[in-house]
């Protein structure tokens, strides 16, 4: 049996989880006795079964002196469901092959000390980044203490989101659109500014159908607290978090009356929320991937503060000129060496537009160097 063969495998069955395991990671197992697979299984949602729990209840006796193939370390401690290792013991397994160790603090190795003491052999780093990357925001919060950023923008070939009059309805097409929510779908929390939901009212949930009932958490960024107790956000259902610098006791009642958490950070010299510091929470809230869907200011001290990991970008065929509003604005001209560099990972035809994602390679570096996993 090929190893790498059977993990692209096992990373194309966990990547089926990409929607529905938030906060959990992806992870997939297959169980292979006498070259046959006998066993296999996904982890779908936080508190149900784990990839090897599934997979071993299908191999059933068929997973005595079987090979367990699985993209993550097993777990060895006792959670919403019981440690995976105990349940490979158990099954009598001879044989784990894995990708990566487990950045988790509460696993980091002890899994596989755990399948050694029982006897059983264990191979670890069969497509190692692969399955790192598949699992970045998971990665990046447990070994990093932040979750993975992924900032998306439309504009045009020009790199124009609006007209000058701030117009902007719609510049890319139905599919691009729809290619938007399968990203939304795979994040933990989308995040954006006051200023967009004051100019757009924006409901930022996920609307297809399929395995995307799991509605990611919203996040705004409003200082002054200024969100309308109206506005469609409130509205979509439970999941909305506002941080806000404002101590406007009533406001924070009425909003939070209607559903919604408000979280007042410490107060900065220029009165603007300290971005790191609102990432650094959502950490805290379990938060993997965290979207931004904002407008040219608040999109542009992300990238200006290098807080994004991530681009994805969509350009669709037409051109507003240069008064037309910029995708990116900074506080401060910027040298051609101060440049940000992003690594274009993939460009792909959506319908008529062009969907363009590139990664931040000191991040990149990062998920497969954190100091946590080996």
């Amino acid at each position: 049996m090929n190893d790498k063969a059977m993990m692209h495998t096992v990373l194309e069955l966990a990547a089926q989880g990409a929607h529905t395991t938030q906060p959990n990671p992806r992870v997939g197992c297959i169980i292979v006795n006498d070259g046959e697979i006998v066993g296999q299984g996904y982890h779908h949602q936080a508190g149900e079964l784990h990839a090897e729990r599934l997979a071993l209840a299908e191999a059933g006796d068929r997973a005595r002196g079987a090979t367990a193939y699985v993209n993550l370390e097993p777990c060895c401690h006792q959670g919403r469901t019981p440690p995976c290792t105990d349940g490979l013991i158990d099954a009598g397994v001879t044989k784990v092959v894995a990708s990566m160790r487990d950045p988790n603090p509460r696993v980091s190795g002890s899994g596989f000390e755990l399948l050694k003491g029982a006897g059983i052999e264990v191979v670890n780093g069969v497509l190692n980044e692969q399955a790192i990357w598949l699992n970045r925001g998971f990665v990046s919060r447990m070994a990093n203490e932040k979750p993975w950023v992924i900032l998306k923008s439309a504009a045009t070939l020009d790199g124009r989101t609006a007209a000058f009059d701030g117009k902007s309805k719609w510049i890319t097409g139905e599919q691009a659109r729809t290619e938007v929510q399968t990203v939304r779908a795979g994040c933990s929390a989308i995040l954006t500014g006051i200023g967009t939901v004051l100019a757009d009212d924006p409901s930022l949930n996920v609307r297809i159908g399929g395995d995307t009932a799991r509605q990611p958490l919203r996040v705004i960024l409003d200082s002054n607290l200024q969100t309308p107790i109206d506005a469609k956000i409130i509205g979509v259902d439970q999941k909305l978090v506002i941080f806000t610098l404002s101590d406007d006791l009533e406001k924070m009642s009425a909003l939070i009356e209607l559903g919604a958490e408000v979280v007042q950070l410490k107060n900065t010299n220029d009165g603007r929320l300290e971005l790191s510091s609102v990432l650094d929470e959502l950490a805290k809230w379990q938060c993997n991937e965290v979207l931004i869907e904002a407008g040219q200011t608040l999109s542009g001290a992300f990238l200006q503060q290098g807080l994004v990991d991530e681009l994805v970008l969509f350009y669709a065929g037409s051109l507003l000129g240069d008064q037309g509003k910029s995708m990116f604005q900074f506080d401060q001209p910027l040298e051609f060496e101060q440049r940000a560099n992003f690594k274009i990972s993939s460009v792909s035809m959506v319908g008529e537009d062009v969907k363009v994602t590139a990664v931040n390679t000191d991040s990149v570096d990062s998920l497969t160097h954190p100091k946590s996993i080996n």
